[in-house]
């Protein structure tokens, strides 16, 4: 199983990104997603869920109505569109397979993780 993760960056307060994942050696679109960040000295943090029809979201609330997470079945591919970033957004994004539960906010049940990718906001 892989999980590339990519699309980080350095961006302006206010501006925007799309996180990307690149899901192989799994049936993608049976598994559910989600979306963790870890900003240097914090534990790593729940930022978005979903589930593998795409047709249920979960969102932490400090990202909520800022940041959209996606899927593309097709491609194999997890996204995350994150739109006015602020400075406290700044952490590597990792992508992780869901292995079991309705608990998509725990770290615990998710095995598979990507390698991050950094996100910096700043002016």
């Amino acid at each position: 199983v892989q999980l590339q993760a990519s699309g980080g960056g350095l961006v302006q307060p206010g501006g925007s990104l799309r996180l990307s994942c690149a899901a192989s050696g799994i049936i993608f679109s049976i598994n559910s997603m989600g979306w963790f960040r870890q900003a240097p000295g914090k534990e790593r943090e729940f930022v978005a869920g979903i589930s593998g029809s795409g047709g249920s979201t979960y969102y932490a609330d400090s990202v909520k109505g800022r940041f959209t997470i996606s899927r593309d079945n097709a491609k194999n591919t997890l996204y995350l569109q994150m739109n006015s970033l602020k400075p406290e957004d700044t952490a590597v994004y990792y992508c992780a397979r869901k292995l079991y539960g309705t608990n998509y906010y725990s770290p615990s049940t998710y095995d598979y993780w990507g390698q991050g990718t950094q996100v910096t906001v700043s002016s």
